[in-house]
């Protein structure tokens, strides 16, 4: 792939169409760039994985876990309490170690390119409340699901597999009312056109929609992006601004007199059209809600779901091994959280792999089956028009090597979703 970005310095005759020399320049430097930037950050983390491996560095941690437990008044016995400083400690080792390879990405990669909107005081800030709330969330999980573990006997996985069956959901089902909007400022989209057109559009094909939502994210980049959320009859549409051309901060004149954050945020705009007309996006809508229509999201769903309940009976079966904790350096006692990492983590790593080109392909279907639905709502042209426009706004690059586009995307190349509506385009 690579090689794709490095020789292709041309339009491809059938691209001349959609993509001026330009913006494909300006995509092909800008996906050189990140693959470049993947390449070394995904060495360092081979190689500080091995490192932690061949170094002892997961019964090390394990050790300080229990004398700092310990010291609280914690001793052996408390084994989740030891497990939820473990957990703690590693996250943070993760935070820090990944926090030179974020700003590299953000502030040079991201910047260099146009599509980064932060400034360092935001990043800093951002990172530290992500962090927060990652505690405020995985500690309690987890010393649940430990505890369910440890009282479960021999049906444990049952219980285990509810349990996080119940907590996926809940997390689903509160995401973007309590915990998005710590992040991002979320409003409702005006009353005008656009929202009678998405509410009409709604009601034709019966999705329960209850509010829709234009949420500030040209605070943080450029890119764009819409999806739906909820369960039942409660549904919600969140538009990112950066979508809308009539709604986005990148299109307009910094305002005067605005706090200071703003003003630097707003000072990065590039003098740029960005974004889609009202009937792109729409078109674009008319995609989402085809995933929400045919059964998308439920099936994927039900897959995670019988993934999940797969690989908590393997644990119950290996969880007993103890020559699995003996290859990490756990000779005397087997932790549950340090079983879950191994089986999760590293034995299950090439099934992992399996399934995760299996997703993509099922996804890149899921994919062509949306845009089909979006044509028969007679919404072709419009996306037709939005994906040119996407890919444009996000620099996408449209070339790309089939071996590597067949395992790592998972949505099609934009040739052959433009190719799959041209027919009814041109109708």
């Amino acid at each position: 792939q690579r090689r794709v970005y490095r020789t292709t310095t041309h339009v491809p005759q059938e691209l001349g169409q959609i993509m001026d020399s330009e913006t494909f320049e300006k995509s092909r430097l800008y996906q050189l760039d990140k693959s470049t930037f993947s390449f070394w950050s995904g060495l360092y983390s081979e190689v500080e994985g091995t490192m932690i491996l061949l170094c002892g560095g997961i019964p090390f941690l394990w050790n300080l876990s229990g004398q700092i437990s310990g010291r609280a008044g914690f001793g052996p016995e408390y084994e989740i309490v030891q497990s939820l400083v473990f957990l703690l400690l590693a996250t943070l080792f993760s935070a820090v170690t990944g926090l030179p390879w974020s700003l590299y990405n953000t502030f040079v990669i991201e910047e260099k390119h146009g599509f980064n909107q932060q400034t360092l005081g935001f990043f800093f800030k951002d990172a530290v409340k992500k962090f927060i709330v990652t505690q405020c969330i995985l500690l309690p999980v987890t010393s649940l699901l430990l505890y369910i573990i440890k009282i479960g006997g021999d049906y444990f996985f049952i219980y285990a597999w509810l349990f996080t069956l119940v907590v996926s959901l809940v997390l689903v089902t509160i995401y973007a009312d309590y915990i998005a909007p710590l992040f991002d400022k979320f409003i409702p989209l005006p009353e005008g056109e656009l929202k009678q057109q998405i509410e009409t559009m709604a009601k034709s094909i019966d999705f329960p929609l209850t509010k829709v939502y234009v949420v500030e994210g040209s605070k943080r980049s450029s890119h764009s992006n819409a999806y739906f959320y909820g369960f039942f009859k409660n549904k919600r549409i969140v538009l990112f601004d950066t979508l809308l051309e009539d709604y986005s901060a990148l299109n307009k004149e910094p305002a005067e007199g605005e706090d200071g954050e703003n003003e630097q945020t707003k000072s990065k705009t590039k003098n740029k059209k960005q974004g889609c007309k009202n009937e792109e996006v729409l078109a674009v809508l008319g995609h989402e809600l085809g995933h929400w229509k045919l059964g998308h999201t439920i099936k994927n769903i039900i897959i995670s779901q019988m993934n999940s309940f797969l690989c908590f009976f393997l644990f119950a079966v290996l969880i007993g091994r103890k020559e699995l904790f003996a290859a990490f350096g756990f000779y005397d006692t087997q932790p549950t959280l340090i079983g879950l990492m191994i089986i999760f983590q590293f034995i299950f790593s090439p099934y992992n792999e399996v399934l995760s080109f299996c997703l993509t392909v099922l996804s890149r279907r899921f994919e062509f089956q949306a845009d089909a639905f979006a044509k028969e709502l007679g919404k072709a042209k419009d996306l037709y028009s939005a994906l040119i426009k996407l890919n444009k706004d996000n620099l996408g690059f449209p070339v790309s090597d089939w071996i590597f586009s067949m395992w790592h995307y998972s949505h099609p190349p934009l040739l052959e979703r433009l190719q799959a509506l041209k027919d009814a385009k041109q109708e």
